[in-house]
């Protein structure tokens, strides 16, 4: 009786399910390694003073990771891909807002972190600023004739948060950690670091812009509209409005939009 590895016929059979089976192993594998990679980079206080704040919600309401899977669509978050960069708050004794502030973002960071999300921080330091009442002042005419020449405030301003995101975004691409950087900022003082990682690293940008409606309490409007030098040095833009972002805003926040 002539044996499986004599008969030719049967051998060829065998050997073309051999080949195919590799085939189709070889194919998924590539697939599955040729997924894009992406990072995500969100600068926590732009993206609260330009979209949550004029929607009336509190970084503690919005859901971040929902968020982030929305802007990966379907591609792969690389391990720690997850960065949100912001200014951490002083708690002071004598002001109840600072006590809250704290406790609602050591809140968020909690969350966040249950997620497996990458905190960068810096500390807010306190600054004195001054505006001098002139022509350039909505009614300013009306303030000069009621004795008011200039107006002194204090206000908290975080510091390097930029440089942290600027030398993530660097390091990421020099270690080959992701295809894309998916970028939620508006913050120019970065495009240096963009253009590098662009041109030196072959890496795609993905700016995330907004364009929000907005009047304060005084009917003076003070829209968010996308950063046109982000999207002149992005490889991908994609503009979102408020209805856009509904369903990452916890329901009872949701009935005020």
């Amino acid at each position: 009786m002539t044996g499986l590895n004599e008969n030719p016929i049967l051998k060829l059979k065998v050997t073309c399910a051999y080949v195919s089976s590799v085939q189709v192993f070889l194919l998924m594998y590539n697939r599955n390694n040729s997924m894009e990679k992406v990072c995500i980079f969100i600068d926590g206080a732009n993206f609260y003073h330009i979209v949550l704040k004029k929607l009336g919600v509190q970084e503690i309401d919005f859901d971040f990771e929902k968020f982030a899977n929305f802007l990966a669509n379907g591609r792969q978050i690389i391990k720690f891909g997850k960065r949100f960069y912001v200014g951490t708050v002083r708690e002071d004794a004598n002001n109840p807002r600072s006590i809250e502030a704290m406790s609602k973002q050591t809140s968020l960071f909690t969350r966040l972190r249950s997620y497996e999300w990458e905190i960068k921080t810096s500390k807010l330091r306190r600054k004195k600023e001054r505006i001098v009442i002139d022509d350039r002042v909505t009614d300013y005419k009306n303030l000069l004739k009621k004795g008011i020449k200039q107006i002194e405030f204090t206000r908290w301003r975080e510091k390097g948060i930029d440089v942290k995101l600027a030398v993530d975004l660097i390091v990421g691409a020099i270690d080959n950690q992701y295809d894309t950087a998916i970028i939620v900022s508006s913050d120019q003082d970065i495009i240096p670091a963009i253009d590098w990682v662009k041109y030196r690293r072959r890496k795609k940008i993905e700016y995330i812009g907004f364009s929000i409606m907005y009047k304060d309490k005084y009917g003076i409007e003070d829209n968010t509209e996308p950063s046109l030098s982000m999207i002149g040095h992005s490889n991908i833009k994609r503009i979102l409005v408020a209805s856009d972002l509904n369903p990452f805003v916890g329901p009872t926040v949701l009935k005020l939009l």
